[in-house]
């Protein structure tokens, strides 16, 4: 185990040197493939997360042409397991054979898995291209970030994973309306589309990121195998159980229950495992060590929760309430996407500049906590002007959580620490993003039953209760003009009040982000790149080193 970082501490351990706020550093000039690389992880970014989002609205049209009805579930969420439970193993691989031979395996098994869903002929096959697509596209999550941390220093950081992280967020509004748009044309492209917007970055990243491959004394022989044997069968029980819980089965079933607690119960003695019995641990207990470093996990969880919050049920309201189209809801939610993304590198850009996180992440929750309240006043009556100004606000914060966590996390461990801290980091988000979506949608639908009394129709009742909301208000549009308006305004109210649940419930997730918050420490973040993965530089590139304030990018 390497020595501990105190939460006293206000420097980097051995590997990092010091560096005042205030004082210049030496900088190198970024050559045309380093850009060429930041773009390429920016397209990774994008087409990974876009692939979460856009098999919703398409899958019922896939599933009418393949068949797979009574495999709904396994088809939405394979891709979702598959991308999670392999992130911490994918970090310890990044530090044994270095950053690009991970990298370059997880876009081949993107691209192929690609092929596979675009060409399945039945369910099964479209569950292994999923499957195989995930994969691909957990090691793409998590290497996104280290090798964005290997290109610049700490301080700088911010500016970049704000530049590349934001087009996630983007994926995440578009996802939803090209996959309706796709399905009504032909579904194989949701898939296919992946293979030649995946062949720029898997040329980029072949030809110009030529990086060191570090001194790990570890080989392939020290994966942590054990643990990732425990983690992952855990991992997929919890998953399991939050992903079905409330849609194949009740979550008083001992269907629900079983998986989830012999998940947890295998979650804690993969924690034990790594603490006291592996040699070379995937997940170390040190990353845990000092309260700003867990301080920022739990800050990337709650703020995931609540983009996730925000993400799935906002489209609810736009179809629901005000009785848009599926395609129309995605643009409403625009200024969700291009908020993220504009504030996700505003923030980042001021972390670069005065190198002090934690007045940005009070700011951001502090932010989060008033747009959800504003949330709250959403109705049938809102106007257009109202709600995208809300929406703004709720981003503003959000959206700079997406660029200024991670350095956080980074500032009090050691920079050989990276690739294990930024897993972790990756998993986690991940994780929120589930929980984003199971826990507001027991609230949602334990609200609308109890309030389904309200509407006078017993038919319409029936096409309500136990989840079946969710499916009627992408029909809305078209349900509505058949509905007599009296009944209609019965059941917009049943929607809003179930929705304000909601929103009351990614308030309190803000409110509680800003007590971890309060346990950050103001650690110095240190303005020199020391790294053991960076880019070899070529002898022209070595000459054009210069002198460059702190901060600038």
């Amino acid at each position: 185990m390497s020595p501990t970082v105190s939460s006293d501490d206000n420097h980097l351990m051995g590997t990092t040197l010091e560096v005042t706020a205030e004082a210049p550093a030496r900088k190198q000039g970024h050559p045309l493939r380093f850009w060429a690389i930041i773009v390429s992880l920016s397209l990774l970014a994008f087409i990974s997360a876009l692939d979460t989002m856009i098999i919703s609205t398409a899958l019922p049209t896939i599933t009418r042409e393949i068949g797979g009805e009574e495999q709904y579930i396994w088809i939405a969420n394979s891709f979702v397991f598959a991308s999670s439970v392999l992130q911490p193993l994918c970090g310890q691989l990044a530090d044994i054979l270095g950053r690009k031979i991970p990298t370059l395996i997880s876009i081949i098994l993107f691209i192929v898995g690609s092929g596979i869903g675009g060409g399945a002929t039945d369910a099964a096959m479209l569950i292994a291209g999923r499957t195989v697509q995930g994969v691909g596209a957990g090691g793409i999550y998590v290497l996104i970030d280290i090798v964005c941390c290997d290109l610049v220093p700490l301080r700088d950081r911010g500016t970049y994973l704000g530049i590349i992280n934001a087009w996630a967020g983007v994926a995440a509004a578009l996802g939803p309306v090209l996959g309706g748009v796709l399905a009504e044309s032909n579904w194989r492209w949701i898939f296919y589309m992946n293979i030649p917007i995946c062949a720029l970055p898997l040329a980029t990243i072949t030809l110009f990121m030529h990086t060191q491959t570090g001194t790990s004394a570890y080989t392939l022989r020290d994966v942590d195998v054990l643990g990732t044997s425990i983690f992952v069968p855990s991992i997929i029980a919890i998953l399991l159980g939050l992903v079905t819980g409330g849609v194949e089965h009740p979550w008083s079933s001992w269907r629900i229950i079983l998986p989830i607690v012999l998940g947890v119960v295998g979650w804690v003695g993969f924690h034990l495992q790594q603490h006291f019995f592996a040699r070379n641990p995937c997940v170390p207990s040190r990353l845990f060590n000092n309260r700003t470093s867990t301080a920022g996990y739990m800050l990337t969880f709650l703020g995931s929760v609540q983009l996730q919050t925000a993400g799935y049920f906002l489209p609810i309201y736009f179809q629901a309430v005000l009785r848009t189209t599926v395609s129309d809801s995605g643009i409403y939610f625009l200024p969700t996407a291009i908020g993220t993304l504009l504030f996700a590198v505003v923030a980042g850009v001021l972390l670069s500049k005065y190198g002090k996180y934690k007045p940005i992440h009070a700011v951001a929750f502090a932010l989060s906590i008033v747009g959800f309240g504003l949330f709250t006043l959403l109705s049938e009556r809102t106007s257009a002007a109202g709600w995208v100004c809300f929406q703004l606000v709720l981003v503003a914060g959000l959206g700079m959580t997406i660029s200024t966590i991670l350095p956080a996390i980074l500032a009090g461990l050691s920079e050989a620490d990276v690739a294990a801290a930024t897993a972790v980091f990756s998993f986690i988000k991940t994780f929120g993003f589930i929980w984003g979506v199971t826990v507001p949608s027991i609230i949602f639908i334990g609200i609308f039953n109890d309030n389904l009394h309200s509407i006078s129709s017993p038919a319409l009742r029936g096409q309500l209760e136990n989840g079946r909301a969710y499916a009627f208000a992408s029909e809305a549009h078209q349900l509505s003009r058949d509905i007599d308006p009296t009944i209609w305004g019965q059941i917009v109210d049943v929607y809003t009040t179930s929705l304000d649940a909601i929103w009351w419930f990614g308030l309190a997730m803000g409110a509680l982000a800003l007590l971890f918050v309060g346990l950050e420490k103001s650690l110095e973040l240190s303005t020199e790149l020391k790294t053991d993965y960076g880019i070899e530089e070529t002898t022209e590139e070595k000459g054009q080193v210069g002198e460059a304030p702190a901060g600038t990018p």
